[in-house]
């Protein structure tokens, strides 16, 4: 093919899909390639080591706060890897080739993550080169673009690695949300200016108006018996509740702000909880007692409020961005810290069982680490999981123990909690 020839396939690509390439051309062959541009409005980036060894790692990343309230301003980086540039050098070093973007939108990009992700692999196609093993790895929020497109788009990825998963799929995830929310009204009383636990006020900014409420709640001694009643009714780990970089208030941004932010998105309130069933353990309610906390009393109002149905379009749309059937098509791995306290382990149960009624238990391998943190992994355990990917795509057997050593602060057989909300 000559220069002009390709100038012009590559112009055409960039009409195709509606995008501003960077002005590198195509390389020869054994150069490497670093592409940055625009693809559909979301920013992206590719980048391919001269070494290519043919592996395409995509990269879905995790919730970005959307900047919509003054003196905010959106993240629109585009990673190529978990954590940026340092993992995506050493990847880039040992032969992958790598790619992300940011999505056309930050908040619940979820719809948005799933076109996205899937444009920027075809343009790599055209642009690069067909890959000879295609793996998306999504972490928090990007694991439910992941673990969607482990059921519907088997003929574009080989591997799906979800870490930090969202198992229980965003339906199930936002009704804890609601659950939290009611546990704090219960406790706490939310302001009227806030919404209500099942609707929040869709604009409604949790810096200037959420964090100093709590902040006076927090500080007082008095309150933290019924903080506990909240964390316990929702099975929260403390290590990270209170302690650390404190997920009350990182919990609490997504049940009220980053709520309301979908809500705008889904047209209407996304949350119900008409089948749920709260409740504490007998220990747990006499922990509670010895701080002067009357469980029995609390839980009787949150139980006596589980009448709280989303309209049918808001709901729909919380369920297409994303609920999960449980049919994967290819291979998924997922990974997740024995302790997070913004999506607790108990996320893997509810995937787990999932997959096992669709009868695909032959698809899925599901690790843990030792870290207390949400998507807290070191760079070798995440290089870790990818050979393991590599390696059951190579030979079509999945992982054994010996792809995730103790010695890197893998957990062999951590059986993880169940469902906190018994449901009717």
């Amino acid at each position: 093919m000559t220069r002009r020839s390709l100038f012009l396939v590559l112009v055409i690509l960039s009409l195709l899909f509606g995008g501003q390439v960077s002005q590198a051309v195509v390389p020869a062959q054994g150069e490497a390639i670093e592409l940055e541009g625009v693809l559909n409005g979301a920013p992206y980036k590719i980048r391919v080591p001269a070494n290519w060894n043919g592996t395409l790692l995509v990269y879905a990343h995790g919730y970005r706060d959307k900047a919509d309230h003054p003196g905010e301003e959106d993240d629109r980086r585009a990673d190529a890897a978990p954590g940026g540039k340092p993992l995506e050098d050493f990847l880039f070093s040992q032969g992958y080739a790598v790619a992300g973007s940011a999505y056309l939108d930050n908040g619940w990009a979820v719809k948005e993550g799933l076109s996205d992700t899937l444009a920027l692999v075809s343009f790599f196609k055209g642009r690069v080169g067909e890959p000879r093993h295609t793996i998306l790895w999504g972490f928090s929020m990007g694991s439910l673009i992941a673990l969607k497109s482990a059921e519907d788009l088997a003929n574009v990825y080989d591997g799906i690695i979800a870490g930090c998963a969202v198992g229980a799929g965003a339906p199930l995830t936002w009704d804890g949300a609601g659950a939290i929310a009611l546990a704090y009204d219960v406790a706490f009383g939310i302001p009227a200016s806030w919404g209500t636990f099942a609707d929040v006020r869709d604009d409604l900014d949790y810096d200037t108006e959420v964090v100093p409420v709590l902040v006076n709640q927090v500080t007082n001694q008095a309150n933290f018996g019924r903080f506990e009643f909240i964390r316990l009714v929702n099975d929260l780990p403390a290590e990270e509740f209170y302690d650390g970089s404190n997920w009350l208030f990182t919990d609490m941004f997504f049940v009220f702000e980053a709520r309301a932010e979908l809500e705008r998105r889904a047209g209407g309130p996304i949350v119900q909880n008409v089948d749920h069933i709260y409740s504490l353990t007998d220990e747990e309610k006499a922990y509670l007692a010895s701080l002067g906390v009357d469980a029995d009393a609390l839980l009787a109002e949150m139980n006596a409020r589980t009448n709280v149905s989303a309209p049918p379009s808001a709901r729909r749309y919380l369920e297409n961005y994303a609920a999960y059937t449980g049919r994967i098509a290819v291979p998924v791995l997922t990974l997740h810290t024995t302790t997070d306290g913004l999506v607790p382990a108990a996320h893997e149960s509810v995937y787990r069982d999932l997959v096992a009624r669709a009868g695909r238990e032959a698809l899925l391998r599901q690790v843990y680490t030792d870290a207390v943190g949400h998507c807290a992994f070191t760079p070798r355990q995440l290089v870790a999981v990818v050979r393991a990917m590599e390696s059951w795509l190579e030979t079509g057997t999945p992982p054994g123990p010996e792809f995730f050593p103790e010695d890197l602060g893998f957990v062999p057989d951590f059986v993880p909690p169940r469902w906190p909300y018994g449901l009717q």
